[in-house]
């Protein structure tokens, strides 16, 4: 819960508290920025549905059919990456629209993409119906990793950020928990129920206003005003925010009409280039820790590792539950950590977790150790707290804060492309590392690449806990 401080005042009667007094004290403007912010979250819960739909889908597809070549491990591994290969192509239309269309109008149709969606899940009943809906959900997931994260930021103010940015990455784990139980204990087709709630919900967007960023970015400064005020309030804070970003708007409206900005001058600023290769790395830690590929394929390794199908079931709810839980938890802390400790602590915990599932699970393999259930899974959950209270939430969160407002659309476009290429081949060549380099080797993968990653975010991430965007600008410069 955030806190407020107080100016001490002579009278103790409201009504006659100072206009500046009345405006640190006000709630209003944190509610409306949690009212726009919900609406946003929506997309990231509309991609954990789709994270976690063909995890139960293909058990109980292949159940029904008393067969596992009901649906190939081919197959499978489309229906788990095919939503992120689909992602690209919108993103290239998304980075042509991002100048020309406003955030609002960029958003509903995201969430016009996520009811078709919902109606998907309704009326698949094979394989190739559930691979179509997953290039469609390709949409909303675009949406979720581009005009999503843009809006994040330039919706909410510094002092609330950290918090509704993190919020957003659980909100993904959160509907990933939310598919697996539907489908371990009823028909996953009532996965349908959430995700049309979810985005119906999210056609909150017509009433949100404008971005006042976007406003600025068109030279409709009085609007742009209007709208920060009525977003973030009128304290001094705030009042030095929208001029700062309504400075660095007018300079970059200018600028843009004296000179055209090239592809090559774009890419050669160190304003560009540095906060994309930062995030770069921060979506391979994300990626390559192997957290998502767990919740894609948590029924696949849990019975290698476990030997049991029902352990396997119930393993992969508690490993979800406690990601969330987590997860919820790091949100709660990047109120009081800063940005690094958080990252760099739990991160490394986390790879010290891998290191050691990787060992024991090599050492049943050699059959020096028995191989015991609950020290599994007891190794998996403390992966997973430590994954889910810092890098999970971090990394998404960070790369909203980083990337420049003047090259926003070419950094996510960039960014997102190598995510969801990123993503998409690790969820489709996953089931061929298992076979080749069976558990211990694949976590010792994952191990591996959470170090390196952490090590060069280490020496070159900057701190990005309560400043403005417009500062974060300034240090890269």
């Amino acid at each position: 819960m955030p806190s407020f401080e107080y100016a001490e005042v002579p009278t103790t009667a409201k009504d006659e508290l100072p206009d500046k007094i009345k405006e640190e004290r006000s709630w209003k403007p944190l509610l409306r920025q949690l009212f726009i912010s919900s609406g946003l979250w929506t997309h990231y819960f509309s991609a954990g549905i789709s994270l976690g739909t063909p995890t139960v889908f293909i058990a109980q597809y292949r159940k029904e059919a008393n067969s596992t070549e009901a649906v190939t491990v081919e197959m499978a591994s489309w229906l788990s990456s095919v939503f992120a290969y689909s992602a690209v192509p919108p993103i290239i239309v998304l980075a042509i629209l991002i100048p020309q269309l406003s955030r609002k109008k960029l958003c509903i149709i995201i969430s016009i993409s996520m009811i078709i969606v919902s109606f998907g899940y309704y009326f698949t009943t094979s394989p190739a119906h559930l691979l179509i809906t997953e290039v469609i959900q390709g949409v909303s997931s675009t949406g979720s990793f581009t005009i999503a994260i843009i809006c994040l930021v330039e919706y909410t103010s510094p002092r609330y950020r950290g918090v509704i940015l993190t919020i957003k990455t659980a909100n993904v784990f959160w509907a990933v928990w939310i598919a697996n139980a539907i489908g371990t204990f009823t028909h996953w087709r009532y996965i349908c129920v959430p995700s049309f709630i979810n985005s119906i919900y999210s056609l909150t967007v017509f009433f949100w206003p404008e971005s006042p960023t976007w406003l600025a970015s068109k030279g409709r400064i009085e609007e742009c005003r209007k709208v920060h005020r009525w977003l973030k309030g009128s304290s001094e804070d705030s009042e030095r925010e929208l001029e700062a970003m309504i400075a660095s708007q007018m300079a970059e409206r200018k600028r843009r009409q004296e000179h055209s900005r090239s592809f090559l001058g774009v890419v050669t600023d160190r304003q560009f280039y540095i906060p994309v290769v930062l995030s770069t790395l921060m979506m391979g830690v994300h990626q390559l820790s192997g957290k998502q590929v767990c919740i894609i394929y948590a029924l696949d390794m849990l019975k290698k590792i476990t030997k049991s199908e029902s352990t396997a079931y119930t393993g992969m709810l508690i490993l979800d539950g406690v990601t969330v839980l987590c997860m919820y938890l790091g949100c709660g802390l990047t109120k009081f950590l800063k940005r690094r400790t958080l990252l760099f602590l739990f991160g490394s915990i986390a790879a010290v977790f891998l290191f050691a599932t990787s060992l024991y699970l090599y050492l049943c393999h050699l059959s020096i150790l028995i191989q015991n259930d609950y020290i599994s899974i007891t190794l998996l959950v403390g992966f997973s707290v430590a994954i889910g209270v810092g890098p999970i939430i971090l990394a998404t969160s960070l790369y909203g804060e980083i990337i420049p407002i003047k090259y926003n659309r070419e950094a996510v476009t960039v960014i997102a492309v190598v995510f969801f290429l990123l993503q998409g081949t690790l969820f489709k060549v996953s089931p061929y590392i298992f076979k080749t380099f069976e558990m211990h080797g694949t976590f010792l993968f994952y191990g591996l690449s959470v170090t390196i990653g952490l090590l060069l975010l280490y020496k070159y991430l900057p701190e990005t806990k309560d400043k403005t965007v417009q500062e974060i600008e300034e240090y890269f410069k």
